[in-house]
């Protein structure tokens, strides 16, 4: 099994495991997140990618920090975290992205920091993203486009996107070559 599948396996696994103590079926879990009992049960048994933005509604309704699910560690930290560069949880699971996650280890968090590095990928479809809340994207190498609600944006370094992320987007690298951004998740 290679590594993005076996971190999909056990995220999945992780679901499975706060679902059982929880004492909730899979209906009732996949009726709560609002999403079809065939999908839930897909992201349960590891069978298949499990979005950031399922990652994000579910680790709410369990009352878990993201780090938990992603990492089967629990955030520690109360005061304050320092995260050295390229030292982040590194989240590899979608075959574009790699994910950093830049405050795993603080506990009850009120956003949830992430260095996204989107390889070239200009001729496959944008994958859409859907979850409660705000998101903030500040772009730090690279060129980048993001497809928010129906709507092109076009990011170079330095330049930030705030958003309702309800609306549906996802993005893409520009010009053949890797792009970097700092995306900072705000929960309601």
């Amino acid at each position: 099994m290679d590594s993005v599948n076996k971190q999909i396996a056990d995220i999945a696994a992780r679901l499975r495991d706060l679902r059982e103590i929880a004492e909730k079926t899979p209906e009732a879990t996949a009726k709560e997140l609002g999403i079809p009992l065939s999908e839930y049960l897909v992201y349960e048994s590891g069978e298949a990618d499990i979005p950031m933005s399922f990652i994000f509604e579910f680790s709410k309704l369990f009352h878990v920090d993201m780090a938990d699910l992603l990492s089967g560690g629990q955030p520690m930290l109360q005061n304050f975290t320092f995260v050295k560069k390229d030292r982040g949880i590194r989240v590899e699971r979608v075959e574009h992205y790699v994910y950093q996650h830049l405050a795993y280890n603080f506990a009850n968090k009120k956003a949830e920091p992430f260095m996204v590095t989107v390889n070239s990928s200009e001729d496959e479809k944008i994958h859409l993203n859907v979850h409660e809340g705000q998101e903030f994207n500040y772009c730090v190498e690279g060129r980048l486009m993001i497809l928010l609600n129906g709507q092109e944006v076009i990011m170079e370094p330095g330049d930030s996107l705030y958003f309702n992320s309800e609306m549906p987007h996802g993005m893409r690298a520009l010009d053949g070559k890797p792009a970097k951004f700092l995306a900072i998740i705000l929960g309601n």
